[in-house]
């Protein structure tokens, strides 16, 4: 808000300003230059910038931008016009004060009227199509962030429940390592409610909590599932979207690893190609045609949010590498 009213007073003045400067300038080659001349211009230049800014006051008190064009554009021009006219006779009042009211024959007071009704005119027509403009964007923008804080926890609980489920079964058999799978549960928890509310994370971090996770299921599978991580240093700092990796990671473990009597190996993949960050998430397995009723929330979340922080720059693909391993494949511009 601070830094949209700056940028409106500045428009103000250097608007303003520059219309009383050419003004200045033409009177000066009309009748010469002379300190009347400037203090006339001067209380010209405080009254328009004080008359457009009720102007814009009345325009948000009114609420005449949320109205249809039809009929805003009748009250926002008559209120221009007006505007215009009340400064044409502001500023005769004020040379006739000043002793030079002689200065104005009937052709340069209406010289002076079309220009300020124009300039009043214009200057509302900006206005206006900067404030729509504004507007849009911002209601884009709550929109796309509050369709990111909807995915998030589309993809938090269902990762939380998991978890919870890997943890129960355990407590019965070895309560010793369902301690150690609660503090690794308490340490993604923590990242979750520490982390600032960006949509984005370093790499590092979240390979640190795909490791808890992977860490908790590799209790689970027992010596069925052998993790690998290849991450470059280069692509380490680079920003992810939070839970991205641990999205595809919880994805490669249900529907390949989890399919599999004999288990099989996760690699995650990381570097920097092209100015992109690359990565790969590998598992055995095989892609199959989704069952009836599958919904693949976890894929379409991921994408879906890929899509709304990059658009078009970034990329989520899954393919069978080979006839015995998947993988998914994700490129973010770094």
């Amino acid at each position: 808000m601070k830094n949209k009213n700056i940028a409106y007073w500045l428009c103000q003045v250097a608007g303003w300003g520059a219309y009383t400067a050419v003004g200045i300038g033409i009177a000066v080659s009309q009748v010469g230059f002379s300190g009347r001349l400037l203090v006339n211009y001067g209380i010209f230049f405080l009254a328009i910038v004080l008359l457009t800014h009720q102007f814009r006051a009345e325009i948000h008190r009114r609420q005449w931008l949320s109205l249809p064009m039809r009929k805003a554009a009748p009250r926002l021009a008559a209120v221009a016009v007006l505007i215009g006219l009340c400064s044409t006779l502001q500023v005769i009042a004020v040379s006739a004060i000043s002793g030079s009211a002689s200065d104005w024959n009937r052709t340069a007071i209406l010289s002076m009227a079309f220009s300020l009704v124009g300039t009043c005119i214009m200057w509302t027509v900006f206005y206006v199509a900067i404030t729509t403009t504004r507007h849009t964007l911002e209601m884009r923008l709550h929109l796309r962030e509050a369709q990111l804080r909807a995915l998030e926890n589309q993809v938090n609980p269902h990762f939380l429940f998991n978890s919870l489920n890997t943890i129960r079964g355990m407590i019965v058999e070895d309560a010793a390592v369902a301690q150690d799978m609660v503090t690794r549960l308490a340490n993604i928890l923590r990242y979750n409610l520490q982390r600032e509310r960006t949509s984005t994370v370093p790499l590092e971090r979240e390979i640190e909590i795909v490791a808890d996770y992977l860490a908790i299921e590799s209790i689970r599978f027992d010596d069925r599932l052998t993790v690998r991580m290849e991450i470059e240093p280069a692509a380490a700092h680079a920003q992810v979207p939070s839970m991205l990796v641990q999205t595809l990671v919880e994805n490669a473990v249900k529907h390949g690893i989890g399919t599999r009597t004999e288990g099989g190996e996760i690699v995650i993949r990381a570097s920097i190609r092209n100015g992109a960050l690359a990565m790969e998430i590998v598992n055995s397995g095989q892609l199959t045609t989704p069952s009836e009723g599958a919904t693949q929330i976890g894929l379409k979340n991921a994408r879906e949010r890929l899509r709304l922080l990059y658009g078009g720059q970034a990329s989520l693909r899954l393919e069978n590498r080979d006839a015995q391993t998947v993988a998914a494949m994700v490129s973010i511009p770094a």
